[in-house]
C-alpha cells in the first residue's frame, strides 16, 4: 500500500512536470516566436516554478524511495546490472542533465536575453521537454519489468 501511495504522488508530479513543460512547449513558445519576445515566457515561468519546482522535489523523493522499494539502492546506481536499475540510472541522468540546463538558463542565459527569445532558449526548451517526456516513456518501463 504505501508503494502504491508513493507511486500516486510520484504520477501526479510528474503530470505537472510534463504538462507544465509541454503546455509552455506547445503554446508558449509559439507565441514568443511570433512576437518576438519574452512575455510569455516569462510570464509562463513566473507562474509555473511555484507549482514546478514543487512538483520536481517530489518526483526527485518518491523516485528515491521507489528506487529502495525495488532493491536498487544508492550504490546501485549508475552500474546498469539488472533492466529496472537500467532505467532508474538512465531516469537519474536525465534528471541531472535538466537540472543543470535548467541552472545554466536561469543564471546564464535569461540575464542576457533583455526581453528578446533566441534560438538558443527554444532549443533548450524543446530539449528538457523532451527529457521529461521520455523520463514518463521510461517510468512506464517498470511494469514490463525494466530495460
Amino acid at each position: 500500500m504505501k508503494h502504491h501511495l508513493v507511486l500516486l504522488l510520484h504520477l501526479l508530479a510528474a503530470t505537472i512536470w510534463v504538462g507544465g513543460h509541454l503546455i509552455l512547449l506547445l503554446r508558449y513558445v509559439p507565441k514568443a516566436i511570433r512576437t518576438k519576445k519574452l512575455d510569455e515566457i516569462s510570464f509562463f515561468r513566473k507562474n509555473f516554478e511555484p507549482v514546478g519546482i514543487p512538483s520536481l522535489i517530489v518526483l526527485l523523493i518518491t523516485g528515491i524511495i521507489m528506487s529502495y522499494d525495488f532493491g536498487v539502492s544508492i550504490d546501485l546506481w549508475f552500474s546498469f546490472q539488472n533492466p529496472i536499475e537500467k532505467v532508474i540510472s538512465i531516469k537519474l541522468l536525465l534528471l541531472i542533465f535538466s537540472i543543470m540546463m535548467a541552472i545554466s538558463a536561469v543564471k546564464f542565459m535569461f540575464p542576457k536575453l533583455q526581453d528578446k527569445p533566441t534560438t538558443l532558449l527554444y532549443l533548450l526548451i524543446t530539449v528538457v521537454t523532451l527529457i521529461a517526456v521520455t523520463m514518463v516513456v521510461l517510468g512506464s518501463l517498470f511494469r514490463i519489468g525494466g530495460l
